[in-house]
């Protein structure tokens, strides 16, 4: 029934067209990715700030970028900010992400620039 498997494997990659789309496209972000303390973390962009980890809370998939030396500026012994651009999928009709797929660690210079971060830089 060589029909059958065609509607079969139809509806499977219909299934997966609908649960990538609510799972939300992915997206380069760059900002102000925020670490001020254990398991917190932000990434604060043109569109506003993004819930990458709270402790106890909401904690995306994937790895936080690589932010080291001249990239850091340390606020809290090892914790602090840096500026990075991450491509990530953020969960629908929030500003929380929930798979990091990428990033890319950038001159603090490059967000301090930025007119659309002025005044964004964290504490």
């Amino acid at each position: 029934m060589p029909g059958k498997k065609v509607w079969v494997l139809t509806m499977l990659l219909g299934m997966l067209t609908v649960t990538a789309s609510a799972a939300g496209q992915a997206v380069l972000r760059c900002g102000w990715f925020d670490n001020p303390t254990p398991n917190n973390a932000w990434l604060i962009d043109r569109d506003g700030e993004w819930t990458i980890s709270e402790q106890g809370g909401h904690q995306a998939e994937g790895d936080w970028p690589s932010l080291n030396g001249q990239q850091w500026v340390a606020t809290n012994g090892s914790h602090g900010h840096g500026c990075a651009c991450m491509r990530v999928i953020a969960i629908p009709g929030s500003h929380d992400i929930a798979r990091i797929l990428s990033t890319q660690a950038k001159p603090l210079q490059q967000c301090r620039k930025d007119p659309a971060l002025r005044g964004k830089e964290p504490l």
